[in-house]
């Protein structure tokens, strides 16, 4: 495996920050490193956007129910207030954002919701993402079930 040089990693600032500010605070680098102040359809944030699926159907920190699943400005937010972790997440914006997007997905656990997003459960937010790139679900065959051997919907 290469190694990832240093300037190419960019950390979420997690200490010494409220969540809101380190929310805002990696927003900017990545406004930065980007290039401009907003997304554009023709040119991706992310070369590729790696994603587990939660048993809930959530992705990164996008969790069924939260405010944040509305969000259509922000690239970055801090989620969770009121619950004892804080978390700070790339926003849809920012997820739909990728050349290439792939799903890794593991266990039986996992097979219940994996059916109801790729037969295009919308209610939940792996259902919600818009990738403009392609879309790629790598799943074991405990949480694939009847998917095995079948093209899933893109």
């Amino acid at each position: 495996i290469a190694p990832v040089p240093l300037d190419h990693v960019h950390r979420v600032p997690t200490t010494g920050v409220d969540p809101d500010g380190a929310a805002a605070a990696y927003e900017n680098e990545l406004k930065k490193l980007y290039g401009a102040p907003e997304l554009k359809p023709e040119r991706a944030l992310l070369d590729l956007c790696l994603l587990g699926l939660g048993d809930d159907g959530h992705i990164a920190s996008l969790i069924p129910g939260e405010p944040v699943l509305e969000e259509r400005n922000k690239w970055v937010a801090a989620v969770g207030h009121g619950r004892p972790e804080v978390r700070i997440t790339l926003t849809f914006p920012a997820l739909d954002s990728s050349s290439t997007t792939a799903f890794l997905v593991q266990g039986e656990s996992k097979r219940a919701i994996l059916d109801r997003v790729l037969s295009g459960d919308e209610s939940v937010p792996a259902g919600m993402l818009r990738p403009q790139g392609e879309l790629f679900w790598l799943a074991d065959t405990a949480a694939a079930g009847k998917w095995i051997g079948s093209s899933a919907p893109a």
